[in-house]
């Protein structure tokens, strides 16, 4: 099984409960929470079902392509379920066995893990999800999200892909991963992993990212101001990848750190106060 028949598998399960199939959002995230899919879908009362995968892209764990499971940008597959089912865990489970794991044959346990993400104001009751010992899924509950209440609460599922690809075909390292058949994860990843950590850790530049960061969040507030959601909400994440990019880089202290996330948190917050203070309440916005 390949990556890619992975990934087909699981819009075709999430398809058939009801969820739209989003395309990855275009802009560098983190995680896929961060894409308006998610972060704005949360939010509000209406019903929303959403899957997608999102590339991820975390420059601290840029590791030159010479970690056989650790790298600077990875893949996930991000669901939304807005109500929370009551078997939400079931439709997990039934996802695993769309991809071929019988889940008689495996150990599968439910390990508490609330989840927080700071930058985004957010936070959720949660558990990993490990698979004979590997940790494979996020399950989370979110009770906020951009520092507002999530009314009705919603289900967020994250998929880790390559740790999903790596067990089911038995492969020790990301890198020999088939993305599609005769095409590994090696040939279409190693060289750029090389090329970003020697950006992120030797190359990039300390005083032009602060500047960039402090124009990004200028942009966000004076867009945020004029009720322009989504490009503020784009100039938020443009500065969260700053940030990340100059967490990796060793250039911001402990003390700076949190002085940063709460600037980012301020950004998401308002986001989210506008877009509830703007939505249609009768209508749910297609926000991919």
């Amino acid at each position: 099984m390949t990556l890619q028949d992975i990934v087909m598998a699981l819009k075709t399960y999430w398809k058939d409960q009801g969820c739209l199939i989003a395309e990855p959002y275009d802009i560098e995230v983190g995680a896929g929470t961060m894409s308006p899919s998610t972060f704005f879908g949360a939010l509000g009362p209406d019903p929303w079902k959403v899957a997608y995968v999102q590339p991820s892209r975390r420059p601290v764990d840029a590791r030159y392509g010479e970690n056989p499971n650790r790298v600077y940008q990875h893949h996930q597959f991000q669901v939304l379920l807005k109500p929370a089912p009551d078997d939400v865990v079931e439709q997990y489970l039934r996802s695993l066995e769309a991809i071929g794991l019988d889940r008689r044959e495996h150990d599968i346990r439910f390990v508490e893990d609330n989840w927080e993400a700071p930058s985004l104001g957010a936070w959720g009751l949660g558990w990993e999800v490990w698979l004979d010992g590997m940790e494979i899924s996020q399950f989370t509950y979110f009770q906020q999200m951009g520092g507002q209440e999530c009314r009705p609460v919603a289900a967020e599922l994250t998929y880790g892909l390559e740790r999903l690809a790596s067990y089911l075909v038995g492969a020790d390292e990301i890198w020999t991963i088939e993305w599609a058949p005769g095409v590994t994860y090696d040939q279409l990843f190693r060289r750029a992993e090389w090329e970003h950590a020697t950006y992120s850790f030797e190359q990039a530049s300390s005083d032009v990212l602060f500047q960039l960061f402090a124009l990004y969040e200028s942009e966000a507030k004076r867009l945020l101001s004029l009720d322009l959601i989504r490009p503020g909400y784009e100039y938020l994440l443009k500065a969260s990848h700053i940030f990340n990019t100059l967490d990796a880089l060793g250039a911001i202290s402990v003390t700076e750190r949190q002085a940063y996330l709460g600037r980012l948190r301020t950004l998401s917050r308002l986001a989210a106060t506008r877009y509830l203070d703007l939505r249609t309440p009768k209508k749910q916005e297609v926000l991919s």
